[in-house]
């Protein structure tokens, strides 16, 4: 699937519903603020791909649907109708600042797709050398699986190994992960001698969790991937962790 080699190293970077309404109930202009100047500062090194959450959350900001079917079908409509106003947000942030994005809209059944696997990688590599940030978020109207599990943490590592990126950073509500001494682990190389100190907790706002963040690795990990776990409630989380200047996580 080579379309020739790009210019700068690429940046993953997942987002969840909880760091996006930093851990409120609304989505939060600021924090989208936020990654799009790290992004302006950052963009004559790095390529950024974003894989967001948020849709469901932007949805409820705006309506209150009355139930009908299973919280399932409820949810997916909340989606359907949350997506473009996240993306209005996302977009006009990003274009005060002058950046460009894209909406990509996948499922897990896209990487099990040849054809479907190459044409999003194609995709994705005209956006990325044209300057434009890819937007990615699981298509919850006619997918399930990020609104049951995961949070998009899962879809963050597909569509990290399918372009190859330099790095893959998940942002999550604490400074990587703690050990029983509530200190960060610095680096992990074996992620199952972690996985005792996981607490199966869940955010009020997103669905995922240490546990889909560590499965996440683990399959960036297989394929030489680096991994960030970094705090993205805290203000220029990428910009200190590049620096050294805040705690996280590294797994490699």
């Amino acid at each position: 699937m080579a379309m020739g080699k790009l210019d700068k190293k690429i940046i993953l970077l997942k987002v969840g519903t909880a760091t996006l309404t930093r851990g409120t109930n609304n989505i939060s202009r600021g924090k989208i603020e936020d990654i799009a100047r790290q992004i302006l500062e950052l963009k004559d090194q790095y390529h950024f791909i974003i894989v967001c959450s948020g849709a469901i959350a932007a949805a409820k900001q705006f309506i209150q649907l009355e139930k009908f079917g299973d919280e399932i079908n409820q949810k997916q409509a909340l989606a359907a109708i949350g997506q473009p106003h996240l993306m209005r947000l996302i977009q006009e942030t990003f274009r005060e600042l002058n950046l460009h994005v894209a909406q990509c809209l996948l499922s897990y059944h896209d990487f099990n797709n040849e054809q479907s696997k190459e044409n999003t990688f194609n995709t994705l590599n005209i956006l990325l050398k044209n300057g434009v940030v890819p937007i990615i978020n699981e298509n919850d109207t006619v997918a399930t699986d990020e609104i049951k599990f995961g949070d998009n943490d899962k879809l963050s590592a597909l569509t990290a190994i399918l372009m190859e990126v330099d790095l893959l950073i998940l942002a999550t509500n604490t400074y990587g992960m703690y050990d029983e001494q509530k200190k960060t682990i610095q680096e992990v190389k074996n992620i199952e001698s972690v996985k005792k100190y996981i607490q199966q907790q869940h955010s009020a706002q997103g669905t995922g969790g240490m546990h889909s963040k560590l499965e996440a690795a683990a399959l960036a990990q297989n394929r030489q991937i680096e991994t960030w776990l970094v705090n993205g409630h805290e203000e220029n989380f990428m910009l200190k962790a590049l620096k050294n200047e805040s705690a996280f996580t590294k797994i490699n």
